[in-house]
């Protein structure tokens, strides 16, 4: 295809994407299948890979996440985003209708759900997305553009080019992605988020775009800021046309005229949210008409002509039977609350975290206590303090020694959380298996959660390098294992033994060290030996990498049992060299540091990026006394000042292309 027929394709494969994009994340009418959906999005990554002048901000591509955030900027709102006056009983609302219709002519409201999220502004120019910014205190927000262009329910591309729009909306994460975030958490022995409220803001504001892209935010727009191009003097006819336009809007959304109306809605809406696939936390209540909230006006915290009803919290007493202390992957001893089921947000639960002994010795927590429990973001149990003691009770400490291997349990300096140092232990070994076979580390596809039981149940398997010496005919004799199944398994234990070292690295599952630290230790190392002799202090040169880390790494190759291990791994021969893309090829920015501002003559930033990176060189996004490069541009700012102070090489584009050369 010649330059003409590729821009061509690559708009049609865009309106394609964001057509089914629509369908599926807006309209929840999928039209295509989730292979063919990809195979659209693989070809055109593939063209804009391969002609990068094409690949344009609005394409569908983009949503990913781009690079790592040092900051967010400021964005100050043209309109307040102003917070709403929160009323708790029938009584209030009726006052606040009543009010309505002392100072108006026959008002209208307009009754819609309240999502429980973090409110944020959607601002376009033209018919294209510009800008997404956080409410802040209403005045003030932050720049949080590029997180919110991974909500695939965001258009990046408006059905009308109006000239300028901005609505607000509320990004949510729904509970099942919450459900899946906390397990994942809990899995990894992480401190889980409380509440898919909690869960978006803190998504929302991660400062790697890529993170927030897996958490599967999505969002409900309920609100017209300010608009160019056309006339809208009601909510309900805002709403209805940014609908037409492409956004996902507020669900429910209803005229009412009267208190009766308006308060049997409310009681609909309520009786509704354990159905819903997000999270509620009660109802708005507006004026409809425009022109009736100008002359109903605003204080200075709320406006005057809209309230929100909360529900009241949903928390039931029940008598806990026991404290159950369960041990995690990386060792942490967790204590759990078993309790008389009680039925909480429409389901029955039985269960809840506690946390660690200082959670225990807040809430006063005591085996036989009467407790006070509810659901967080309708999905989680949680214990919000003890009720009544029993007679005789006492307080509950955890073990001084691990409950399941009896070795005397530890309590590092910087956590709070009690642990188990012996890697051997069976609690641990299980689920440090199946974080070992997981997608991001070693990949060995058909080996999830029960299959890793089973093994262990049948003593098949006494650590991670047992996997490598399995038979297929040992599967086969196993009730799960047909001949197909059993010869899949081996085949992938087997493929997984030629992946880069990074991975391996991540499955030995050491604290604090993800994936992409991995990567960064691999890459500055080249090979298991020499990240097996580093000291903390060469490690903590590592851009990316603190002290703690450092320390973590260093500690956990000096421990006998992990070196037993790597021996064996490369006994079965498991790759322990690491490999990047540019191997092979002029390393002359080998262990070097860039960092790109301001812009640049000629090229696009991420065409310097992968400049520097093909001569195996690492672009950040921040300045510090670990960077060695500077390439600046026209407005280059604060980055080049740092630098400036720092004493770091500033070069030119021109520069970076002659030490190419």
């Amino acid at each position: 295809m010649d330059k003409s027929e590729i821009l061509k394709r690559i708009n049609e494969l865009s309106e394609l994407i964001e057509f089914h994009s629509k369908n599926y994340y807006v309209l929840d009418d999928p039209q295509i299948s989730d292979f063919e959906f990809d195979a659209l999005m693989n070809e055109l990554k593939k063209l804009e890979k391969e002609n990068p002048e094409f690949a344009f901000e609005t394409s569908p591509t983009r949503r990913v996440g781009g690079e790592v955030l040092s900051t967010f900027e400021k964005v100050e709102h043209k309109v307040q985003m102003a917070s709403l006056q929160d009323v708790f009983s029938f009584s209030e609302v009726e006052e606040f209708v009543n009010k309505c219709k002392i100072e108006l002519d026959s008002p209208v409201f307009v009754v819609e759900p309240k999502i429980d999220g973090l409110s944020v502004s959607l601002e376009y120019e033209n018919g294209i997305f510009k800008t997404g910014s956080t409410r802040g205190n209403g005045f003030v927000g932050e720049n949080v553009t590029e997180n919110v262009k991974t909500i695939r329910s965001i258009p990046m591309k408006l059905s009308s080019p109006l000239p300028y729009i901005e609505v607000r909306g509320e990004v949510y994460m729904p509970r099942k992605s919450f459900k899946e975030l906390v397990e994942f958490q809990e899995l990894n022995d992480e401190q889980p988020f409380k509440n898919p409220r909690n869960a978006a803001a803190g998504s929302l504001r991660q400062k790697n775009p890529k993170i927030t892209a897996k958490r599967k935010l999505d969002i409900f727009v309920f609100n017209l800021q300010q608009i160019d191009g056309t006339e809208i003097t009601s909510h309900k006819q805002s709403l209805d046309y940014i609908a037409e336009l492409g956004f996902k809007v507020i669900p429910g959304y209803k005229q009412c005229c009267t208190v009766e109306e308006i308060l049997s809605e409310i009681e609909n809406i309520g009786n509704m949210r354990n159905e819903f696939s997000f999270d509620i936390d009660g109802v708005v209540i507006k004026v409809d008409d425009f022109e009736q909230r100008r002359k109903m006006g605003e204080t200075a915290k709320y406006p005057k002509w809209a309230v929100a009803y909360k529900f009241p919290p949903e928390e039931k007493e029940t008598k806990l039977l026991d404290i159950e202390v369960n041990v995690g992957r990386t060792g942490a001893i967790t204590p759990v609350a078993v309790f008389e089921p009680i039925i909480l947000a429409g389901t029955s639960v039985s269960r809840a975290v506690l946390h660690n002994q200082q959670f225990i010795d807040e809430k006063d927590v005591r085996i036989g206590d009467i407790i006070l429990v509810r659901k967080a973001g309708e999905i989680i149990p949680e214990v919000i303090r003890s009720v009544k003691h029993s007679d005789n009770s006492l307080p509950f400490k955890l073990p001084e020694n691990c409950p399941v291997c009896g070795t005397e349990a530890v309590r590092y300096d910087d956590e709070s959380v009690l642990r188990c140092p012996n890697t051997d232990c069976p609690a641990q070994l299980l689920k440090s298996i199946i974080h070992f076979a997981s997608k991001d580390a070693m990949n060995i596809d058909g080996l999830g959660p029960a299959i890793v039981s089973l093994l262990l149940e049948k003593n098949l398997i006494n650590s991670v390098a047992d996997l490598y010496i399995l038979k297929k005919e040992q599967l086969t004799e196993l009730d799960r294992f047909a001949e197909k199944s059993a010869d899949n398994l081996i085949k992938a234990i087997e493929q997984s033994k030629s992946n880069n070292l990074d991975r391996l690295v991540f499955a030995l599952g050491i604290r604090n060290i993800g994936a992409k630290a991995a990567k960064l230790l691999c890459a500055r190392f080249k090979d298991i030996d020499s990240i097996i002799n580093a000291s903390a202090e060469e490690i903590e040169q590592i851009d990316g990498f603190g002290e703690i880390m450092a320390e973590n790494v260093e500690k956990a190759f000096k421990e006998p049992h992990r070196l037993e291990i790597i021996e064996r791994f490369r006994e079965y021969g498991l790759n322990m060299m690491y490999k990047s893309a540019s191997d092979g090829g002029d390393m002359r920015f080998e262990g070097k540091t860039f960092v790109l501002t301001g812009t640049l003559p000629t090229m696009k930033r991420r065409d310097a990026q992968k400049l520097i990176e093909k001569f195996g060189g690492k672009v950040s996004s921040s300045v510090s006394k670990k960077t060695d490069y500077v390439v600046a541009g026209e407005d280059a700012g604060s980055k080049l000042t740092k630098a400036q102070q720092l004493g770091i090489k500033i070069l030119t584009e021109q520069e970076l292309i002659d030490i190419t050369k």
